[in-house]
């Protein structure tokens, strides 16, 4: 007698688990599910044609059509840019180091000064960039980028103190 009321609280005790994990985890999926990184963040970022001297580290812009914006002087620290769009914007004087822009247009952008410190900039376009004081130092590029980058490099980062040249390995 004493094994079958044993046997009956473990068997109710296992289903009364079994009954709050489903509800549980159905509601762990469905309010704590991430949304697509190209719509994560959009909703959070006020972003207007005029960024200049603002603080957006570590904030995501991923498939972001964001020609022609100026984010000169801007802390970008860790910032996400894959598959966006900043041809024609200007980013004189940013902190762009750790961000990772995979596949980012930055054709005919202003990238004077700018500090990509341990960027990941893989299959980006930089084709027409002003890249004068730029510092690439540890920036991780392809070898055919890199070798295009220093036709154009020139001068020195006001910030790291580090030449364009130097920091491309040219």
């Amino acid at each position: 007698m004493i094994k079958s009321i044993r046997f009956s609280l473990i068997k109710n005790t296992l289903i009364y688990l079994m009954i709050f994990g489903i509800l549980f985890f159905n509601f762990v999926n469905t309010a704590w599910a991430k949304r697509p990184p190209e719509i994560r963040n959009q909703q959070d970022l006020d972003l207007e044609q005029d960024m200049h001297g603002q603080d957006l580290s570590g904030n995501e812009f991923v498939k972001f059509d964001l020609n022609g914006f100026n984010f000169s002087e801007s802390n970008l620290q860790g910032a996400v840019f894959n598959n966006s769009k900043l041809n024609n914007a200007t980013l004189s004087g940013a902190d762009l180091t750790d961000a990772l822009a995979y596949a980012t247009d930055f054709t005919n952008a202003d990238l004077s000064d700018v500090n990509f410190t341990n960027a990941l900039l893989m299959e980006s376009n930089f084709e027409g960039a002003k890249i004068d004081g730029a510092d690439f130092t540890d920036a991780v590029l392809s070898r055919i980028q890199q070798k295009e980058l220093c036709k154009k490099a020139n001068g020195t980062n006001s910030a790291t103190g580090e030449s364009t040249e130097y920091s491309l390995g040219c």
